[in-house]
C-alpha cells in the first residue's frame, strides 16, 4: 500500500512532529510513503497534488493547505477514486475527503480565559494572526467572539507572518509593536512559531515581568522556551503532533479500507501551563505525555487489524 503525503508547511516543530508521527504509523502498518514538501508555496503544493494523483497511490494525505489551490487536484483524486484525508486544509468534507483538525475553539477559549485572569478586563494586548490558514482562522473566530464579550480589552496591534523564518520575523514585528505601545501586558500568539517570536521580543526588551505570552502548540523545543527562567510564555493549548500524525495515518488507512464513518475528525486538545511544566520538572514530550496522558490517543481511529 502506498500513500502520498502532500505538505504545504514543513518548517517548524509542529510540522516535523506531525510527519514523524505519520512515518512511525506508516512503518507499523507497512505503508510506503511518497512525501511532497511544498515549503509553504501554494502553487507548488497544487502541482504536487496533481503529481500525487498521477502516481496512483492508494490514498493521499494532505498536511495543511488552501482549498482553492488544491481544488483541481482534489477533483482529480475524486475522479480517480483515490481517497483523501486532509489535516488543516480549507476544503469541504465529502464522501471522498475526510477533514481533520484540533479542537481550536477549546484551545483558544482556554488560553484567553487564562489571559483574562492575568490582565483583568481592561488591558492593551497584541494579537498574532495571519488570515487564510484554517487553524488560525478557526482560532480567530473564538478570539473575535472573546473580544466582543470583553470590551475593555484593547487590541493595539495585529502582527504575524507565515514564512520559513516565522519566529524571527514575528519577533521583529512584536518588538516594534511593544515599543509603540508601552502599556501592553499580553500577547496572544496562537501558534508556537508566533509564540516563540513573541517571547524573543519580550525578552530582548526586558519586559518579562510585565508582558505575558499565551500560545498554542507544544514540542520539546517549546517546553524549553516555556520553562526557562523568566520566560513570559505562561500557557499553551495543544495536542501532541506526533500523536496527531499517527492518528492521521491510521485515519488514512481506514479511509482506504472504507472503514470510516463520517468525514470530519477533531483531535481533543489539552491546556498546559508553565507552572505545571515546572512543578513536574518536565523537559520533553515523553515526560509531558506521562504527566498528561490524554495527549496520547493510541486507540483513536484504530481498527482491530492494526497492530500496536
Amino acid at each position: 500500500m502506498t500513500v502520498a503525503v502532500v505538505r504545504q508547511l514543513n518548517v517548524g516543530d509542529v510540522y516535523q512532529d506531525w510527519i514523524d508521527g505519520v512515518q512511525q504509523q506508516a512503518d507499523e502498518l507497512g505503508i510506503k510513503l511518497d512525501v511532497y514538501n511544498a515549503d509553504g508555496d501554494n502553487a507548488k503544493q497544487a502541482l504536487y497534488m496533481e503529481q500525487a494523483v498521477a502516481s496512483k497511490p492508494d490514498g493521499i494525505l494532505i498536511g495543511w493547505g488552501f482549498g482553492d489551490s488544491l481544488a483541481p487536484g482534489l477533483k482529480l483524486a475524486e475522479d480517480a477514486g483515490i481517497p483523501v484525508v486532509s489535516y488543516y486544509v480549507q476544503v469541504e468534507p465529502s464522501e471522498n475527503v475526510l477533514a481533520m483538525d484540533q479542537g481550536d475553539d477549546l484551545m483558544m477559549k482556554e488560553i484567553l480565559a487564562q489571559m483574562l485572569d492575568h490582565t483583568g478586563e481592561d488591558a492593551d494586548i497584541i494579537y498574532c494572526y495571519v488570515p487564510g490558514y484554517q487553524a488560525l482562522d478557526n482560532r480567530d473566530v473564538e478570539y473575535q467572539s472573546f473580544l466582543s464579550e470583553h470590551s475593555g480589552l484593547n487590541q493595539v496591534a495585529q502582527i504575524g507572518v507565515v514564512s520559513s523564518n516565522t519566529a524571527a520575523e514575528t519577533a521583529d514585528q512584536a518588538k516594534a509593536a511593544l515599543t509603540a505601545n508601552p502599556n501592553v501586558t499580553a500577547i496572544v500568539a496562537p501558534w508556537d512559531e508566533f509564540a516563540k517570536g513573541a517571547v524573543l521580543a519580550v525578552e530582548e526588551l526586558g519586559l518579562q515581568d510585565k508582558v505575558k505570552v499565551y500560545g498554542i502548540d507544544i514540542s520539546t523545543a517549546d517546553i524549553a522556551v516555556m520553562t526557562k527562567d523568566g520566560s513570559p510564555w505562561v500557557v499553551t493549548g495543544t495536542t501532541d503532533h506526533v500523536n496527531v500524525g499517527q492518528v492521521s495515518m491510521r485515519t488514512m488507512a481506514l479511509k482506504i479500507a472504507d472503514q470510516v464513518d463520517g468525514n470530519v475528525l477533531s483531535i481533543p486538545p489539552a491546556i498546559i501551563t508553565q507552572d505545571q511544566l515546572r512543578a513536574a520538572s518536565i523537559q520533553n514530550m515523553d515526560q509531558l505525555i506521562a504527566e498528561v496522558p490524554d495527549l496520547f490517543t493510541p486507540d483513536l481511529m484504530r481498527a482491530p487489524w492494526m497492530a500496536k
